[in-house]
């Protein structure tokens, strides 16, 4: 199954984001996750993704759209979050360190722990992508 949504650049509509997320992957994976658990992950991950857009390659453009697209095949997901911004060049990440007491940067931390594989492809076709995926474990009995 794949399916897409394309929202503006504003985190008014995070809370749609993410039931759109939710929603797809509930119908389409049935009660075999165990979704309080899954549910928290994605959540958190897609918050980051969403806000990291706005915050930074949308950056004072609203008006820039957010294309969000989702995959699931068996029980693995893709999740690509798609903008216009500048891009990021993932090899200038320094990750924080407690000792450093940085404000930034926990972000892409967050991403990579919570999710399986974080790849991010710069300028296709005028737009950069976040592409995260992860199996979802099923439910244990």
């Amino acid at each position: 199954m794949k399916t897409e949504l394309q929202v503006p650049s504003n985190l008014k509509f995070l809370t749609i984001v993410e039931h759109w997320l939710l929603s797809s992957l509930e119908v389409e994976l049935g009660e075999h996750i165990d979704w309080p658990r899954q549910s928290n992950r994605l959540r958190l991950v897609l918050a980051e993704a969403y806000s990291n857009v706005i915050r930074h390659a949308h950056k004072d453009q609203p008006h820039l759209p957010v294309l969000i697209r989702l995959e699931i095949k068996d029980n693995d997901i893709v999740l690509e979050i798609w903008d216009y911004g500048q891009g990021y060049h993932a090899g200038d990440y320094n990750p924080p360190t407690p000792e450093a007491k940085q404000e930034s940067g926990y972000g892409w931390l967050i991403m990579n722990r919570l999710m399986d594989r974080v790849d991010y492809s710069l300028q296709i076709d005028g737009r950069n992508c976040l592409k995260l995926e992860a199996s979802m474990p099923e439910k244990r009995q």
